[in-house]
């Protein structure tokens, strides 16, 4: 169990507070941070960005009536010492755990919880929405969008910046400016910041020159200065922006400096600082793959360019932008942008390789559609964090991938069972002359050896892994192993896919032959790869039983990936067992 101190201990919701004395606050502060950094040494979760908003959460909820007023964060790792606030103390043990509370805002966990944030960019323009809604019914109320850790480079972000200017409502963004996504922030708005920052900038701001009240900026980790801020802020009320300057990982020097490695750490001694030591998996990480793989393919493809919105480290890419800083950009939290950036280098006879978590390619799928595909342009998406995530939940999840990419005319769809095969197809997609989608999970794979000569695939083509008789089964991806496993010592046949798009329909052919069919993915049944397969049977009158197993049609929770697989009937014994029934 957690030790509060003995300020914190006290604060059950903001009401309790705000009858503390000004002058208490920086103690309370200090607690609180000693209390997160217990917590996320002991159980895990993202440390720098909540180390870097204690004084702003403070100040917040002690200016500000919540949860009558709004407050809406953005992005949601922020938000670690709000839910200490907000009655969630003594359940903050089981964050992000089995049956346990999220690691981001959730409505329905709690009328703190304002708006549901696990991705970035959104909270203006919920903000806004809250605002405008809350005119008649309490246009006293106010609506404060708290955004940081690189979503204000977000397109949404923008627009609803660009629309606020025009209206009349109680609406203050808090920018927590602390030059930090989970990389460092890039582009023209942290020049515009910097230069804010130092006091260099001559003349009306960016945020000025859209028509909003521009202050700051300001010390985010001086409680008096912070609270007299919002106190003038609620004097005066309207659309305002406010400009906090914080530092990631503030109170720990350890994630001061080196704040990439530190923002979400894993289990560490608080004291030393020391990582644990966690147990070597017998393959590397499929992201490590990826960035190790296309270092060697930009020296056999002179034009082969590298984009990724926001993650150089966590998709791999960090030893290919400082050996390639000409062939590869960070875009900013901007999907968007980076889709349509890679299809315009595609039109000059480029091949660009963006690199999307799975959950975050959503967010641009106007841009696959209309700017990729409808042009056949040879884009490559290479789709980590494909299938279940643990402990991050429903928001990070990449379960529909399979199926919002199916249906997409022109699109490859590929899902490698191991690191070979990602090593592989990364290097097929070189030479195929439109888009192509290649997804792969999250973790590390089972292949210490998979470092070998490039073989080019056959685009459509799966692969027979177990021969067999009456039950064939048929795997997407990396379900292969667990599959395979589940199978061992029965009579029933196996093939992976590799394709969900275009379907091997020389190996579906053969599948007629057999009693029973079942398909097994890590995307959601609705829609995904088992529908295609059902689909093609039902279309060539096959007369056997069909089965698909896959994520069911509701948003899966948080919990390790073992739990959560273990959950849904989708390891080892759960997969014996459908077989069997």
């Amino acid at each position: 169990m957690l030790q509060a101190g003995p300020l914190l201990q006290t604060i059950d919701d903001p009401a309790q507070l705000r009858q503390l004395r000004r002058d208490q606050l920086p103690q309370l502060a200090e607690e609180l941070r000693h209390f997160l950094l217990d917590a996320v040494s002991r159980y895990g979760g993202h440390l720098g960005a909540s180390l870097g908003t204690v004084e702003l959460t403070l100040a917040l909820h002690y200016s500000f009536n919540t949860p009558h007023d709004r407050l809406i964060w953005d992005v949601g790792h922020q938000a670690y010492g709000h839910k200490v606030l907000t009655g969630r103390r003594d359940s903050f043990h089981t964050n992000r755990q089995l049956d346990g509370i999220s690691g981001f805002p959730v409505r329905h966990e709690s009328p703190y919880d304002a708006f549901g944030t696990g991705h970035a960019s959104t909270s203006i323009g919920a903000a806004l929405g809250m605002a405008l809604a809350a005119r008649s019914i309490a246009p006293q109320r106010h609506h404060i969008a708290l955004i940081g850790d690189g979503a204000l480079t977000g397109g949404m972000a923008f627009e609803a910046l660009n629309q606020a200017a025009t209206e009349d409502v109680n609406l203050l963004v808090v920018v927590n400016d602390n030059a930090m996504s989970i990389d460092p922030n890039v582009g023209g708005l942290l020049r515009q910041l910097e230069q804010l920052r130092t006091g260099s900038h001559q003349g009306p701001n960016w945020f000025e020159n859209l028509g909003l009240n521009y202050s700051g900026p300001i010390d985010g980790h001086n409680t008096d200065v912070l609270l007299d801020a919002f106190a003038n802020y609620r004097r005066v009320g309207g659309v305002a922006v406010l400009h906090v300057v914080t530092v990631k990982g503030k109170g720990y020097p350890q994630a001061e400096s080196d704040q990439v490695r530190w923002h979400a750490p894993g289990l560490f001694d608080k004291l030393s600082g020391n990582l644990h030591p966690v147990k070597p998996a017998p393959g590397p990480k499929y992201q490590d793959v990826f960035g190790q793989t296309l270092l060697e393919l930009a020296e056999i493809a002179p034009k082969l360019f590298a984009i990724t919105p926001a993650m150089p480290s966590g998709s791999g890419l960090v030893a290919f932008m400082e050996k390639y800083p000409e062939r590869s950009r960070d875009v900013g939290i901007a999907e968007q942008h980076a889709v349509t950036l890679a299809a315009g280098f595609a039109t000059e006879g480029w091949k660009p390789y963006c690199a999307i978590y799975s959950t975050f390619l959503q967010r641009a799928y106007d841009q696959l559609i209309h700017d990729v595909a409808l042009q056949q342009l040879p884009v490559v998406f290479c789709i980590d964090r494909a299938g279940l995530v643990g402990a991050d939940g429903a928001t990070h999840h990449g379960a529909f991938d399979l199926a919002y990419l199916r249906c997409i005319p022109h699109m490859v769809v590929a899902a490698p069972r191991n690191e070979r095969e990602l090593r592989n197809m990364l290097y097929t997609a070189l030479f195929h002359n439109g888009p192509m989608a290649i997804r792969y999970p999250r973790g590390n794979g089972n292949d210490p050896a998979w470092q070998q000569d490039f073989e080019q695939l056959a685009l459509g083509r799966g692969v027979w892994l177990k021969e067999g008789e009456h039950t064939l089964v048929l795997s997407v991806g990396t379900m292969a192993d667990t599959v395979q496993e589940a199978l061992q010592g029965s009579p029933y046949a196996h093939a992976d896919l590799r394709y969900v798009k275009p379907l091997d329909e020389e190996l579906l052919q053969t599948a007629r032959n057999f009693a029973r069919v079942v398909v097994v993915e890590d995307g959601c049944i609705s829609g995904g790869a088992g529908s295609a397969v059902g689909e093609w049977l039902l279309a060539h009158n096959y007369p056997g039983r069909f089965l698909s197993l896959g994520l069911p049609d509701r948003f899966v929770p948080h919990a390790s990936t073992q739990e959560l697989y273990q959950q849904l009937g989708l390891d080892v014994e759960g997969i014996r067992k459908s077989l069997e029934e």
